[in-house]
């Protein structure tokens, strides 16, 4: 299909990004097309030519105000795996040269992966790239549970970049970037750049930033109270960031307390974000807040996997699910027990798409957990991967394995929790989206049969016509229903 229409300044030739080739079900990459949408049925231009082509693929295109060039977000790289992060790319929108990478060193995706409810899933924010004039080109970068604007500018008769943002650079973080989670810009400008962003785990607000301005330095002013408004009656977590020792290295760790909570010993849930590229902001979402101000201490671990850290902390957990991951949330609950905010007889689970794989893939790994959730997990990663809506490419990517020779299938099978579905003796609540394409019931009703069969404590719910997030942009009262028989759960068993 077609998507990402963008319009040229002269209104004359649409671009759009689209995967049109023959094969484009097993090589599914989009590129960027323009068509003329005055051209007669005669002309060479009445069908679609390609502007932009990345071997990776690409989309959002962007014309400049001058129609010289387009900007898209994509890979360079052919067949890319999932710790290869897409980066800014412009190529001259007569496509008379390759595109070219605008800052190939950043290490980091030009888009928002930051997971939190609170920026607004229910539409498309603008995440770039956005022209503000000539030479300047405005996007949202992912760094470290943020999702932050920053500037490309570039040479407007060559293309060459002139200024970009540097890993280097984004080491260099003022005290502002552990409380912004989120921008979606607005209105670009060459400096000033106005943002809905959240702060401090408000909702989101109108907020403008000097992009200017080194990244270290930089402060959000709030313009607008409004959006975060309707929290004022609630009472909000209390966020705390910690550097968890891990054995790959620091594991960026959120913990969301109930306010008033200090340093006692409470009982905890780790709540693993989805993905596996994913990862935790500063602000929390409601899933978060709603059991924290049940009482309980939330732990977000962004473990190994997780976007916003650059390709060595994805690449170990390519091809290893339930290896490394499961080490780091293992790490992240041994810390907070040993500083005496986590009660190791009262630990939970929960966790929603690969979020749900972590928990099933725990409770069947360990005993340490006397309660868990899985949503729309996965647990036979060997037929999940013809029936998933992204199996077979999602499987490549994340260096799985395929079910086409006995290595492949044994790969599978040992990244999946079903086979260890035996030792299961963790209580264990299973939701289960029924119009759920990526992560389908057919796969996670394996598990619970299985477990019923064991006659384990298990129970699967099953809600009509959601999608894969129903959670966060389902029926009210269907989200509402799910909330409440997850605090049940855990009341019942923590």
């Amino acid at each position: 299909g077609v998507e990402r229409i963008a319009w040229p300044p002269d209104g004359r030739t649409v671009a759009f990004a689209a995967a049109i080739d023959d094969d484009a079900d097993l090589a599914p990459f989009t590129k960027i097309w323009a068509v003329d949408v005055d051209a007669g049925p005669r002309s060479k231009r009445s069908r679609p030519w390609m502007v932009l082509d990345a071997a990776g693929g690409a989309t959002r295109p962007a014309w400049s105000p001058d129609g010289r060039w387009i900007a898209a977000v994509g890979v360079l790289e052919p067949w890319p795996f999932d710790d290869a992060s897409p980066g800014m790319l412009l190529a001259p929108a007569d496509a008379s040269t390759a595109p070219r990478a605008l800052s190939p060193e950043l290490d980091r995706p030009v888009q928002n992966l930051a997971d939190t409810d609170l920026n607004g899933w229910y539409a498309t924010g603008r995440h770039g790239p956005l022209w503000a004039d000539e030479r300047t080109i405005v996007g949202v970068v992912t760094d470290r549970g943020r999702a932050l604007p920053e500037r490309w500018v570039i040479d407007p008769r060559s293309g060459a970049p002139l200024e970009a943002p540097a890993a280097s650079e984004r080491d260099a973080h003022g005290p502002w970037a552990d409380a912004v989670t989120h921008a979606a810009v607005v209105a670009p400008g060459s400096d000033r750049v106005v943002v809905l962003a959240t702060l401090d785990g408000r909702g989101m607000d109108v907020m403008t930033v000097d992009l200017a301005v080194p990244p270290g330095a930089r402060r959000f002013r709030t313009h607008s109270t409004f959006g975060s408004s309707w929290q004022r009656p609630f009472v909000q977590p209390v966020m705390t960031r910690l550097q968890v020792p891990g054995p790959g290295g620091p594991i960026e760790t959120w913990v969301a307390s109930p306010p008033g909570a200090g340093d006692a010993t409470l009982p905890t849930i780790v709540d693993v974000h989805g993905g596996p590229l994913g990862c935790w902001a500063p602000a929390p979402h409601f899933e978060v807040a709603m059991l924290a101000g049940a009482g309980y201490r939330v732990v977000l671990p962004n473990v190994r996997g997780s976007t916003g850290y650059g390709r060595a902390w994805i690449a170990p957990q390519l091809g290893d699910w339930g290896g490394v991951d499961a080490a780091d949330v293992h790490a992240a609950l041994d810390h907070v027990v040993s500083i005496g905010w986590a009660d190791p007889s009262r630990l939970g689970a929960i966790g929603l798409s690969y979020g749900g794989f972590v928990v099933n893939w725990l409770v069947g790994t360990s005993d340490r957990f006397a309660a868990a959730v899985s949503e729309n997990g996965v647990t036979n990663q060997v037929s999940c991967w013809a029936n998933s809506d992204s199996g077979p490419e999602y499987c490549r990517a994340a260096r799985m394995g395929d079910p086409l020779t006995p290595e492949g299938v044994e790969a599978l099978w040992r990244q999946s929790p079903l086979r260890h579905v035996a030792s299961v003796r963790t209580p264990l609540l299973m939701l289960q989206a029924e119009a759920d394409l990526r992560c389908p019931p057919q796969d996670n009703e394996q598990f619970f049969v299985a477990l019923r069969h064991l006659r384990r404590e298990v129970e699967y719910v099953l809600y009509p016509d959601e999608s894969h997030t129903f959670s966060i942009t389902g029926r009210p009262d269907r989200r509402i229903d799910r909330m409440r028989r997850v605090l049940d759960w855990f009341d019942t068993h923590l």
